[in-house]
Parts: structure tokens; sequence; C-alpha cells
């Protein structure tokens, strides 16, 4: 496949134009790659206004993925999600009315942001109440999809799912496409951790499965620098592809790295070349790892066919103690908390490295389970939109100062950068409960605002 924005800058450098324009490096530099980064020059094309190099490259791209349009960004799927979200109100109906989107509760902050920007209101979908080992998955049903979506009284500019979410778990989407389709709506999904899922035997990726946008982090995956993503179409928000650009402009620097866009033109040329043969040889191969480690007593989580996530509580040890016992060989996990433990591999890895992984993860001790925490997401009181909070003057108070407060700016770390209270919402004791035992001992709240009761 060919790689026009790649060629270009070969060129450009290889006939030693001497740079009268931006970046001030003009080429040279300590990096070693300064050459390869340049600005939008004659001929460069221009990412938000693409009608040269860069638009063929992201119609080979779409072509690949079997869009109706792929979209480069620059700024990861951050980028892709607020526009996303904007496209999704241009199509809705609201009637004058805040735009509603009906999402499922572990979605990642950058949607949240969103919302801020563009006002929306949300509505969530939950996780059953109990005992929940896995916090950052809220796995949605059809029928509970159903139950919800029959229950608002308005229709949502879209439903919003993560899938795969941080821990792997993966919705099913094509049950959830059909149920939004039923109800006249868009279904998004936060696919950030799975553009690899097209290339697989059996393609999985959520346009396969029915989904009508969603956005993937080309850099988590596949062979791309870090903050290139695409944001997909399918045909059945073809309607949306004028609008594409304009959404994604909305949300993006004037500047974008020049050197992202060619990691996303080059990965063009590998996925049209050996690379989904390795993506699928490599799915076997971590799948009879996945299988030994699960016979030898290490408690191997199901879900995507790229990470491999150990629940460690079950084990008797933290997270973060097995990320410990990793480093200490040489091995640096993805995440870890106190019930997981994650790794994210790529054809990227050797086998060497995935023997190095395999041995460490068996080497790890297995004791009694720890005790199930007593933790779950929950519908906490609303006390203003998740505008105002995000945009009012806040304040960080430890979590003994904060009962009765309104959540601001959500303050969490990534990964897995899920909010345990969002914007607007009234801190109750089993919030900071949450907050204290995922180890966070502050939080933002908003100044001179605190609800009447005490929850």
């Amino acid at each position: 496949m060919q790689t026009p924005i790649y060629d270009f800058v070969q060129n450009y450098i290889a006939g030693g134009t001497a740079r009268m324009h931006m970046p001030g490096h003009k080429g040279t530099g300590p990096l070693g790659f300064e050459r390869w980064d340049i600005t939008e020059v004659a001929g460069a094309d221009a990412l938000y206004e693409a009608d040269g190099i860069i638009a063929q490259s992201e119609q080979n791209a779409a072509q690949l993925f079997g869009s109706a349009a792929t979209y480069y960004s620059t700024e990861g799927s951050s980028q892709c999600i607020r526009a996303m979200l904007h496209l999704a109100v241009l199509n809705g109906q609201n009637g004058g009315e805040r735009p509603l989107i009906l999402a499922a509760r572990n979605a990642h902050k950058a949607f949240l942001y969103a919302c801020a920007l563009l006002d929306l209101e949300v509505s969530w979908l939950w996780p059953q109440p109990g005992p929940q080992a896995a916090l950052w998955s809220c796995p949605v049903s059809a029928h509970q999809l159903e139950t919800a979506l029959s229950a608002l009284p308005r229709t949502p500019a879209a439903v919003y799912i993560t899938s795969p979410d941080y821990l792997g778990q993966t919705a099913d989407v094509a049950a959830l496409a059909a149920v939004c389709h039923r109800f006249g709506t868009l279904l998004l999904v936060d696919n950030a951790h799975g553009a690899y899922l097209h290339f697989l035997s059996s393609p999985c990726h959520p346009l396969d499965l029915g989904a009508d946008l969603c956005c993937d982090s080309a850099h988590k995956t596949l062979p791309a620098l870090t903050g290139g993503a695409y944001l997909h179409l399918a045909k059945s928000a073809a309607h949306l592809c004028p609008y594409a650009k304009q959404a994604l402009m909305l949300f993006g620097s004037t500047s974008p790295s020049y050197l992202i866009l060619e990691s996303l033109d080059l990965v063009n040329r590998a996925l049209s070349g050996p690379l989904p043969a390795a993506l699928q040889a490599l799915a076997l191969d971590l799948a009879a790892r996945k299988a030994r480690l699960s016979a030898a007593g290490v408690s191997v989580m199901p879900g995507e066919a790229l990470k491999l996530s150990i629940h460690t509580a079950a084990m008797g040890l933290t997270g973060l103690q097995a990320a410990d016992a990793l480093r200490r060989q040489g091995l640096e996990p993805e995440f870890a908390d106190r019930d997981f433990l994650v790794c994210m591999v790529s054809p990227g890895n050797t086998s060497a490295e995935l023997d190095r992984l395999e041995a460490a993860l068996l080497s790890l001790p297995r004791t009694a389970p720890l005790p199930l925490p007593q933790r779950c997401f929950a519908p906490l009181p609303r006390a203003m939109s998740i505008r105002a909070a995000c945009l009012a003057p806040s304040e960080e108070v430890p979590l003994g100062h904060a009962l009765g407060r309104v959540c601001a700016a959500p303050a969490v770390s990534c990964p897995p950068a899920i909010a345990l209270a969002v914007s607007g919402e009234v801190l109750t004791r089993q919030a900071l409960a949450l907050f204290e035992a995922c180890g966070q001992q502050s939080v933002f709240v908003v100044k001179d605002c605190a609800a009447k009761n005490e929850f």
C-alpha cells in the first residue's frame, strides 16, 4: 500500500530545502529524528482541511478498516471521543433541550471533559450492585440497555460504551448495536484498546459488529507513535462524514504532529502487509500461554486477545505486589491496582520477552484469596451539571472533609482514568469509601458549594 505522507517527507528531506518555516530545530538536533518533523509546508496537506496526501492516507486507512471514512488524530482517542460526541449531537434531534447521552459508568475521563465542553446531559448505565472485583468494568447487556432506553423520557443522541475496557473485558457490541438501532439512536464505542481487532482471523472490531462511530488508539496496539488515533465512521453514519473534520478541528491543536501522521501512514503499509498475520499468530500464542498459566493456578481473566489480565487478589496478593515482582525481573506491566495486574502485548514483543513474562507469572506465589472488596459504582445525588461543576472554581480537600461536597473536575490517575465520582455529583460516605479503597487521599470539590444533607 502506498504511503503518501511518509514518501513526501522523505523526498522533502532528500531535496535539501532550507527550512525557512517552523519548527525551530530546522531539521537538526540531539534526538536524531528532527529532520522528519515538519509543519504544513507546500504539498504537505493540512490535517483538518485534507485534500492531498493526508486525505489519500486516510482513505487507505478506511479501506483497511472497512469504514465509510477514517480520520486521523494526533491527540489520541481523547480528541476522537470529543469529536464523536459532537457528531452525535449534530445527528440528534434535541428539540431545544440539552443533548442526552446514555453511557456506561466506566467511561474514560476524556468522555466527562467532552460532556463539560458540549454541555451534555448523561444518564448512566450502572453495573449490578454487590461485591465487585472488577471495579473498572461495567458490563452492559442488551436487556439492560433496552430497559434503560425504554425508561428514558426521550431518545438519547447516542449510547456510549467502552469496549474493550482496561481489564480487557469486551461487550456484546452486536447485540447492543441492534438495540440502539431499534430505538433510532447511535452506538458510540470507545475502542481505544482494540485497534487490532479488525485484523484477527475472526474480525471483531466494533465496526465489524454494528457500531456507528468508534475511536481507536493506534498507538496502544499497533506500531504508531504515542498520540496516533483513528476516528471511524461506519457506513450507517456516512451522512456525518461531511462534519467529521470540523468536529475534530474543534477539539484539536492547529499544529498537529507530523511525526505522528507519518507513523499512522506507515501503519497502513504494515496492515496491508505482514502485520495481520503477525497479530493472528500472536493471538494464538498468547491464548496458549494463558491456558498454561490457568492450568498452573494463575488467575487469568477472560477477555481480549492481546491483553493478559491477572486477578491477583484471587491468588492472595495485590496487583501492586505482582507488578513489583515483574519489575525485579525486568518486565514493566501496563497497569496494577489492589486486585489486578494487566500486561499488553503486541508483535513488537519478542518470543523471549513473552517467555520471561510467562515464567515470571508462573513464579508468583499462590495463597488464600484476599477478601473480596465491597466496592462498586453506585448512583450518587446530582447537585449541578457536569459542565457547571467542571468550570466552577474548585479546591482540593482531604477525603475527611469532603462529605456532602460537590465533585468538581474528576481527580483520577491514568491509567485507568475512570472517575469514581462524576463532576456535579454529591460525595456520599459510600463514594468516599470507594476513593479511599482506591488509594486516593483527597478530592477536588466545587468551592462554596455543599449539599444540604450529608448522604
